[in-house]
Parts: structure tokens; sequence; C-alpha cells
């Protein structure tokens, strides 16, 4: 049992500090239509993607839905994000299989966001963890982001896995973000 808790815990950790830094880039950093920010962590059995991106990125407006059509958008959008392992196709090796998923956006009422309203400038931001038997083993995802939204142009990317740290930058159409030495 403590070999299993010592994952969880330095996940844990991980988020507890991520959170900070996380409020701390938003306030450095301008929303950037087109542009998704990604941070994915290798560790343990588990791979873990932090996504940050303009709603309009994924429905086409940044606001809450108003009419009918913009309604059915976002929950197109949502349905599409929560079947992640279908967006994020992680290397085949590190045998993973899709755990929580957690989507926070103000103005389409998931969660909440310190500071941001569900008017103006609103973004859609998520959580999408994975349990693997060989996480460890993973050199790359497939992002079908570009393919699914029409919104996003380039994907910037940090990777921390137990190959090293990585920065990566994708440009539509290339899906691929691959990591090593």
């Amino acid at each position: 049992m403590k070999l299993m808790s010592r994952p969880l815990i330095s996940l844990a950790l991980t988020a507890v500090v991520a959170i900070p830094l996380g409020a701390l880039a938003q306030a450095q950093h301008a929303h950037v239509h087109g542009q998704i920010k990604l941070d994915v962590v290798v560790e343990g059995p588990t791979v873990v993607i932090e996504m940050e991106s303009p709603l309009d990125n994924f429905t086409g407006f940044e606001r809450a839905p108003r009419t009918d059509a913009e309604k059915k958008t976002a929950e197109s959008v949502i349905a599409q994000l929560r079947a992640a392992d279908q967006i994020f196709r992680i290397d085949p090796v590190a045998n993973c299989k899709l755990g929580p998923v957690t989507l926070r956006s103000p103005a389409l009422g998931l969660g909440k966001a310190e500071g941001e309203s569900t008017e103006g400038h609103a973004d859609l931001d998520g959580t999408f963890a994975f349990n693997c038997t060989n996480a460890a083993a993973a050199k790359f995802i497939d992002i079908g982001l570009f393919s699914a939204f029409k919104g996003p142009r380039q994907i910037d990317a940090q990777i921390a896995s137990p190959q090293g740290q990585f920065k990566r930058a994708l440009k539509r159409p290339t899906e691929r973000l691959v990591w090593s030495k």
C-alpha cells in the first residue's frame, strides 16, 4: 500500500504546486486566440495533461452560449473533451487508459476559476489523467485538437518525463507531440 500511495502523494503535491504557478502564468501571459498551452507530466503509472485555452478555440465564441445553436456547440465540445482518449492518443507502448477528466470554464458552467467572468475573454481549461501500465516508455502523444476543432492553430507544450524536460510547439496540421533526448 505504501508503494501505491507515493505516486498519488507526488501527483497531489505536483497539483498543489502547479495551481499557484498556473495562476501566475495566466497573469503573465496573454489570452491568445488560436493558441493552446499544454503541460504534460509523465510520472509513475500516470500521464497527466493540463490544458489552457481560450474558449473561442473550441466554440467560436468566448462567452456563455446565448442561442440554442451555441448551446449545442458547447455541449458537443464538452462531450468531445470528456472523451479525451480520442483527442490525446498516448504512445501505445505505455498502455494507457483514460482516468479522471476535469474541465473548467465558468462561461460554460464548468467549475470556478478565480478572476474569470462568464463574459468577455473566457477560457476552457482541462486536466486529463491517464492510468498506464508502462507510462515511462511513452515517447509521444498524438494530439487530435487540430482535427477535432477549427480554432486551434498552435499548441505550446511543456513535457516533464523520465526522459527529461522538453518544450515543443506544434502548428496545424502537425499532431504528434514527441519527446526524447
